[in-house]
């Protein structure tokens, strides 16, 4: 799978607590996926692994067939938000990017193309230390296009974007899918994941609980998003990794409840 990501068997256990249990499922290129769960599921330590931020108890997470670590130009690779923080905020948003580009081989010129694309261009010229929550969320977004990635890794790429900002985040991630990258995203806002993603993928108390296309996940009862995600992470007979297909981690039992 060119540019996808997998996740086999990705256990991490702090001593007596298992903050995720032997995730297996597969996130496909040319689709936007939502990556849900409660507080405490385990997302952000399972998208820590797959950066090679935490390393695993069991199992592994892997990026185009490879482990993080192993990447030879990882931000031509993969482009990753987890936080819209680590920024100078008395440097300018076009020098961040500057930055960013010349000390991983990246031609300038795709410092205004990502700024023109995340809408921060009329921005680029202000001090960090003046921006908005949505307006660094922004500037993370570029920081990770910067290296024109086949693979996306975004955590709460939503957080502090008005309704115009979640729009214009909904339009450039579908059509970042639609160039082919994968791009995977983990969202508490459920109307806005409706509106974007083609298929979920949902833990709770770190287990997998459903991995497949959004219709196939609302489409049985004809629920919202939000109904089904509180049936599937309140419910404990839902799909296990006994239903998962071997070949693609992919749930393919119904949910149930």
């Amino acid at each position: 799978m060119t540019g996808g990501i997998t996740m086999d068997r990705l256990t991490k256990r702090y001593g007596s607590v298992t903050a995720v249990d032997r995730l297996t499922f597969a996130v496909e290129p040319g689709v936007v996926t939502g990556f849900l769960g409660p507080n405490g599921a385990g997302k952000t330590t399972t998208l820590r692994m797959l950066l090679g931020l935490v390393t695993p108890t069991e199992g592994q997470a892997l990026i185009d067939g490879r482990h993080y670590a192993e990447l030879t130009d990882p931000r031509r690779v993969v482009g990753a938000v987890l936080e819209a923080t680590g920024f100078h905020p008395g440097r300018r948003g076009r020098d961040h990017l500057r930055i960013l580009a010349e000390a991983s081989g990246i031609p300038q010129s795709r410092v205004e193309e990502v700024l023109d694309r995340v809408g921060l261009a009329d921005a680029a010229g202000r001090r960090v230390g003046g921006y908005s929550l949505g307006m660094r969320q922004r500037l993370g977004l570029a920081s990770a296009l910067l290296g024109d990635p086949q693979v996306l890794i975004l955590d709460e790429p939503a957080n502090g974007l008005d309704p115009a900002g979640m729009a214009q985040l909904r339009e450039l991630l579908r059509s970042l899918a639609g160039e082919g990258r994968t791009v995977l995203m983990s969202s508490h806002v459920l109307s806005e994941v409706e509106q974007t993603v083609d298929r979920v993928v949902i833990v709770a108390g770190g287990t997998l609980r459903f991995a497949g296309p959004l219709a196939e996940l609302t489409g049985a009862k004809g629920e919202t998003l939000e109904a089904a995600f509180l049936r599937v992470t309140s419910n404990t007979d839902t799909a296990t990794a006994t239903d998962t297909d071997p070949a693609t981690g992919a749930v393919t039992a119904p949910v149930r409840g």
